[in-house]
């Protein structure tokens, strides 16, 4: 039996996931140890035990997980924690919640420096693949993109376009992943993409993330009206599965959409109010036309499927409940 056991030791690769403490990160954590397959360096800004408690209670975490100090604006540090990684996930960059004070310090600078320096590490690590988390934010920005045709990866949000309509997080998202691709190109570091929707789902650390806020505002009564167009939203836990997918499967090239269905808000607060009558919905709803959709064939085809919908809202709100956020 101890034989057995160091030999599955002997086989594990190391990965490294950068952010590791964040909402989707955390998940990525707890998938890759999940599996058995994988030790795991995390890089934290602090990997004081209090702030990143609930990475060490994951399962495996005592064996298989390292929590490592880094800043990805801070090349030596990034260069450390990958060093010796088979698999590298690119997962740390910052989301706003409101209007950046200075988009190119807050926002441009971590996302394409910090890419940069990830990638460049990676190289010098003779790293087997990357796999960057980016966002439907560096898609659907795109003025050409014909009216009513579902995006593809084929779009990329125009740059001018997002700096005169002061959209500072998509043109991040667009430079970081732009420069992922140029990186590749220049390199051959096989690099690959995903690029979810709203990430929404249950916690595992106790801090607010901003997609949540902006999911929880809806449920708050933050909001009596509500413009109720349709909202492409995809569960954390299913975003992981992605992650990990584009990573294991050797046909994964470019990039790759992950959205579930499109739903209105009345609908999510319909599913809501029959399992948590309680809390404060809106209560006008004015319906809007148009919205985006996103074609995921590509990401499906690995073998990727998303959970519905319901079982999003239900384990979700049943966390937030647990953690004293509704109250």
């Amino acid at each position: 039996m101890e034989a057995a056991a160091a030999a599955a030791a002997e086989e594990r690769s190391t990965v490294c996931v950068t952010g590791a403490g964040g909402f989707l990160a955390s998940w990525l954590v707890k998938l890759l140890l999940s599996t058995g397959r994988y030790n795991v360096r995390g890089t934290v800004r602090d990997p004081g035990v209090g702030k990143n408690a609930h990475l060490t209670a994951l399962e495996g975490s005592g064996e298989r997980l390292q929590l490592v100090k880094a800043d990805i604006l801070d090349y030596s540090s990034v260069e450390s924690a990958i060093a010796g990684c088979e698999g590298v996930f690119h997962v740390a960059s910052p989301v706003p919640y409101g209007k950046p004070s200075d988009p190119e310090a807050d926002l441009i600078a971590p996302a394409v420096t910090g890419t940069q320096n990830v990638l460049k590490a990676c190289k010098e690590a003779k790293v087997k693949r990357v796999v960057v988390v980016s966002s439907v934010a560096a898609v659907f920005n795109n003025p050409n993109w014909p009216k009513g045709k579902a995006f593809t990866e084929d779009s990329w949000s125009d740059e001018e376009y997002c700096r005169k309509n002061e959209d500072w997080y998509f043109l991040s998202k667009t430079l970081a992943e732009h420069e992922a691709f140029a990186y590749a190109a220049n390199t051959g570091l096989d690099v690959v993409t995903i690029c979810p929707s709203l990430v929404i789902g249950p916690l595992l650390q106790h801090t607010v993330n901003a997609s949540v806020k902006l999911f929880l505002s809806y449920m708050k009564g933050d909001q009596e009206t509500v413009q109720n167009g349709f909202k492409n939203l995809v569960d954390v836990r299913d975003v992981a599965d992605a992650i990990l997918l584009a990573y294991e499967n050797p046909q994964a090239s470019g990039r790759y959409l992950c959205n579930s269905s499109p739903i209105r808000i009345s609908d999510i607060t319909n599913m809501l109010k029959s399992t948590f009558p309680s809390y404060n919905y809106p209560k006008n709803f004015v319906d809007v036309q148009g919205g985006n959709t996103y074609n995921t064939e590509k990401i499906q085809k690995l073998g990727w499927t998303y959970r519905p919908m319901e079982e999003t809202l239900r384990d979700s709100f049943e966390c937030y409940q647990d953690f004293g956020i509704l109250n």
